[in-house]
């Protein structure tokens, strides 16, 4: 049996996919999987042990989409899938799960592409505390699987050795000691509505310095956000003492695998409702959560709960959750209303149970 698996974006939205791999593994563990995925997100699931192989979509821009669909669903029909779940159900997703013209294609009921599959499975269009990975297993559900379990079934991302390697290097550069605790402060998202404050992060950063001068906290952020993420670290230092400053560091742009790495060696994750946050689930680090418009039912991570982690949300508003097209109150207060003692106090707890957890295993 040839099964087609298709996410072809968002970065977060693909790693929630990664326990749906895992369980079509387990209920067609002789068949052959491929995951169709386009490139920016194809590093989640390069490496995935439970994947045959991975099939990189071009995304050409203007009409020469349509033909690029047309010769890649044309591809995917020669190669025979006798399975596709469309996992993305937008319309380009849509229309190549049909152009494949697999026997059975199974995907979410859309209003006006229901019928380019043979089973259609409810999606509810309002914003539920249900987690996005149960919402993709529903495909799976509809073949007979059993329901996913966190500890059994975790968001996966491999880690890149040759990233590994490479981060290490660039820590030793920074002149951090192999065992000095590492806290990942990623301060940019991917829309205003989730954008914290950077006020806020420049408070937290040095607040978590201050705690304990062994640490050392290192800002990411995206691109688009370089500039932003300077002048937080500026900030944040210039609200420490002298000999402590250094501690807030910036070392440089990471590629997503390097992003892993990076996020597997800290002893902490902290971040808005976006990509990496999800890439830090696929990991055994400890992780605090910001959540302004998203719920933390739907988006925390997903895995063994036994790892600590935190969310950190505003409390219920009338406004919570919304669909992130126009602020209703026009003052994001979702998120403004997180203080940083807040978030802060969330640090300290998921750090403090992290070091007894690992004090009882010694």
């Amino acid at each position: 049996m040839r099964i087609l698996l298709v996410r072809l974006r968002l970065l977060g939205d693909v790693v929630f996919t990664t326990p749906v791999i895992r369980g079509v593994r387990r209920r067609f563990p002789d068949a052959y999987i491929a995951y169709l995925v386009e490139e920016p997100a194809a590093p989640v699931v390069r490496g995935n042990p439970h994947l045959d192989e991975v099939i990189v979509a071009r995304r050409p821009p203007g009409a020469a989409r349509l033909f690029e669909d047309v010769r890649l669903g044309l591809m995917l029909r020669r190669r025979g899938f006798d399975l596709v779940l469309d996992l993305h159900g937008g319309p380009r997703a849509s229309w190549i799960t049909w152009l494949s013209g697999a026997r059975e294609r199974v995907g979410y009921a859309v209003a006006g592409r229901s019928w380019m599959y043979t089973r259609v499975v409810d999606r509810p269009r309002e914003l539920r505390a249900r987690h996005s990975v149960e919402n993709q297993w529903d495909l799976l559900a509809a073949l007979g699987a059993d329901p996913p379990d966190p500890a059994r079934d975790p968001l996966e991302m491999a880690e890149d050795p040759a990233a590994g390697a490479r981060i290490e290097q660039r820590l030793r550069a920074l002149h951090i000691p192999p065992g000095a605790p590492l806290v990942v402060l990623h301060v940019s998202a991917g829309n205003p509505f989730r954008r914290w404050p950077a006020a806020h992060f420049a408070q937290l950063a040095a607040g978590i310095v201050a705690a304990d001068p062994a640490r050392a906290v290192v800002l990411t952020a995206g691109p688009s956000d370089r500039r932003a993420a300077e002048a937080i670290g500026e900030q944040a230092r210039g609200l420490l003492p002298d000999g402590l400053r250094e501690r807030i560091l910036r070392a440089g742009e990471f590629d997503l695998p390097e992003l892993r790495a990076l996020i597997g060696r800290a002893a902490l994750f902290i971040g808005g409702d976006s990509g990496p946050l999800h890439v830090a689930g696929t990991t055994r680090t400890p992780v605090v959560g910001l959540f302004g418009p998203t719920l933390a039912a739907r988006s925390a991570p997903w895995r063994d709960p036994a790892i600590p982690a935190r969310a950190v949300e505003p409390g219920p508003l009338p406004c919570r959750p919304c669909d992130q097209r126009v602020c209703a109150p026009g003052d994001f207060r979702c998120l403004t209303g997180i203080a940083p003692e807040q978030v802060l106090a969330a640090v300290e707890s998921v750090l403090a149970t992290s070091a007894a957890r690992a004090a009882g295993c010694e």
